[in-house]
């Protein structure tokens, strides 16, 4: 019932330099600007999912509520929105598996630039029972307007996003048995940990234990991204041209890929870059 990623959500401060941020790692304008209940929000979309950027406006409850789990560096990857073609058997499912969904809530925003409105069913499960990690699904009523690109070099979607865990075996069962995802790929290794990916549409969720890291094993922490370009040499020199620190350029861990670190310009969130020669040749 999961058909894919629709979004994913990062809290922050200063959302225009929330913007700023992303404006220039995608190489995309935001493609709708809204605000909503003490809150003002921004969503880039690119082929395969959206991104977020929500940041509390004025005295509201919103607004509290969004300051109040904000981290001292400002910016947070907050919550995770999973796409379906019928929220109703989608809250079935949660229901079923012990998930303890939220009731369906309509709900539909206005963007402040064009008046055009977006309208979505959608839920959520208890994030007790989802290892910490908030998790959102939701039923689009329509398309969202994809973002304009500002260069020859964006980015193209989301190649994977990261789940950090401490018990490897009880977050697979959350994302594969309960929530219906496909595990792909299920290696170990003594140098970077236990890595499972599990497919999300056309994307990957992966989920990491990595050698030394300690942590709460029942809870999970959404840790990072990775995104698609068709040419990371050219991606790197557009960024480095913006100030933007990154990596050299080295081979991934899969063949046939290179990959790039972003060291800043990320609101702290973990980024890499991937060039995938199967996917552009």
């Amino acid at each position: 019932m999961i058909t894919g990623l629709d979004h994913v959500v990062i809290l922050l401060n200063d959302l225009e330099a929330g913007i700023a941020a992303y404006q220039t790692l995608f190489s995309r304008k935001p493609a709708w600007r809204s605000t909503s209940e003490g809150a003002e929000l921004a969503i880039f979309t690119l082929a395969n999912m959206s991104v977020e950027l929500l940041a509390p406006q004025g005295d509201g409850t919103a607004a509290n509520r969004i300051r109040a789990v904000l981290p001292e560096s400002g910016a947070s990857l907050a919550s995770i929105c999973f796409a379906t073609n019928d929220i109703a058997k989608m809250h079935r499912r949660l229901d079923r598996v012990a998930l303890k969904p939220d009731p369906i809530a309509e709900v539909e925003s206005r963007d402040r630039d064009t008046g055009a409105t977006l309208s979505w069913k959608r839920t959520r499960a208890a994030t007790d029972h989802t290892r910490g990690v908030r998790q959102f699904f939701l039923e689009l009523n329509g398309e969202r307007p994809a973002s304009a690109s500002t260069s020859e070099t964006p980015v193209i979607g989301l190649d994977h996003i990261v789940v950090a865990t401490q018990d490897p075996e009880r977050a697979a069962a959350l994302y594969g048995a309960r929530l219906g995802l496909d595990l792909a790929l299920d290696r170990s290794n003594p140098d970077w940990g236990h890595l499972m990916f599990f497919r999300c549409g056309d994307l990957i969720v992966e989920l990491v234990k990595r050698p030394h890291d300690q942590g709460d094993i029942h809870r999970d922490v959404l840790w990072g991204m990775t995104w698609r370009v068709t040419d990371i040499d050219a991606t790197r020199e557009r960024l480095l041209a913006a100030h933007v620190t990154v990596s050299e350029v080295r081979s991934g861990r899969k063949p046939g890929t290179r990959v790039a670190s972003l060291r800043d310009g990320t609101l702290g969130i973990p980024t890499l870059l991937i060039e995938r020669e199967e996917r552009e040749s």
